[in-house]
């Protein structure tokens, strides 16, 4: 006989019988279900999602539309690959200015010193040119 069909001499189950395993199933199930009910009370603990909504409602939205979004399959689309480079650009966009505007700093600097003479004295007036 299998381990589900194990009966002593008089047709009743022994030790470790069939009965004994589903109330082992069930008390195993439970556990589970509080634990894991204990683990989803820890993460709502710690991520305050009620506080956050009521403190920034529109950032809520605007984050549960991209995780909708996202989850929705819209991660490998023609439209998040344009999103993604235009944020990228939008992105670099303040290190490129900077970039230019000490370029810019720079040349100045140099027109600068190429006007003013070798004594430091600044270049007598050109002759002005007609309108």
């Amino acid at each position: 006989m299998n381990d589900f069909q194990q009966k002593d001499g008089d047709g009743a189950q022994g030790p470790g019988g069939f009965g004994e395993r589903v109330d082992r199933v069930g008390t195993d199930a439970q556990q589970l279900w509080s634990d894991a009910r204990g683990a989803v009370d820890e993460l709502n603990a710690s991520l305050d999602l009620k506080g956050r909504v009521e403190r920034n409602p529109y950032a809520m939205v605007a984050a549960a539309f991209g995780v909708g979004y996202l989850l929705g399959g819209g991660l490998f689309t023609p439209l998040t690959a344009r999103v993604v480079r235009l944020g990228v650009r939008l992105a670099a966009l303040p290190f490129v200015k900077d970039e230019l505007i000490r370029m810019a700093e720079v040349a100045l600097e140099n027109v600068k010193a190429s006007r003013a003479s070798p004594t430091g004295e600044p270049p007598e007036a050109g002759p002005s040119r007609p309108a």
